[in-house]
């Protein structure tokens, strides 16, 4: 949710229209980490493009196989709960990366369990920066996220002589931060330019 503390701040912005080294984008649809136009304002653009999700879950099936709920909830677990990929976009992905052979797909039980094949090995290692930056990124954002839910948690004991106005906008902005829970990416990122601008502006007295 938040920007990565460093030159260009911590969360996903940094790497918007960025590729990493290593190969060229794959894929259906979408220019850049969010879609397309690219930017921080990621017009037109509310979830990772289809390429990114695409390497993202070449990165997790290099780690083992998995069902598309499975990668769901890996893709949740990364980002604390912040981002988390509906069925209609992961079982796509899925038959694609099946269909170009970068996946492999066995009938277990009722489910299907995929696994990444040779050719789709190869182009992970093509591509390995890139997924490494967008995975840090997932969990990055997750980390800020909490620190923030964290830092509200107790908020009512935290300091007993502030103003009925402090306290009321204190819990005001914890509740909105919960009903964001989940949230997509580009939601993600404007939460976080709100939070940033309301930093800087706190901190000018």
């Amino acid at each position: 949710m938040f920007r990565d503390r460093g030159d260009e701040g911590f969360g996903f912005g940094f790497f918007v229209g960025r590729h990493g080294r290593g190969g060229h984008r794959f894929g259906r649809g979408g220019h850049g980490f969010f879609g397309r136009g690219g930017g921080g304002d990621f017009p037109g653009s509310r979830r990772l493009s289809s390429q990114d999700l695409q390497l993202v879950i070449l990165a997790l099936l290099g780690e083992q196989p998995g069902h598309g709920y499975e990668l769901i909830k890996k893709i949740e677990e990364r980002s604390d709960g912040f981002y988390s990929p509906s069925p209609g976009v992961i079982y796509p992905a899925l038959t694609f990366l099946e269909e170009i052979g970068h996946a492999s797909v066995t009938q277990d039980a009722a489910r299907k369990l995929y696994s990444i094949t040779e050719q789709g090995k190869a182009h992970l290692a093509e591509n390995r920066a890139t997924a490494d930056t967008i995975l840090e990124a997932l969990s990055r954002i997750g980390r800020r996220m909490e620190e923030v839910r964290e830092a509200f948690a107790g908020v009512s004991d935290l300091d007993g002589g502030a103003s009925d106005d402090l306290h009321r906008a204190r819990h005001a902005l914890k509740s909105a931060l919960r009903r964001k829970r989940g949230c997509d990416a580009a939601e993600a990122q404007r939460i976080a330019k709100i939070l940033d601008r309301a930093t800087a502006e706190i901190l000018q007295q």
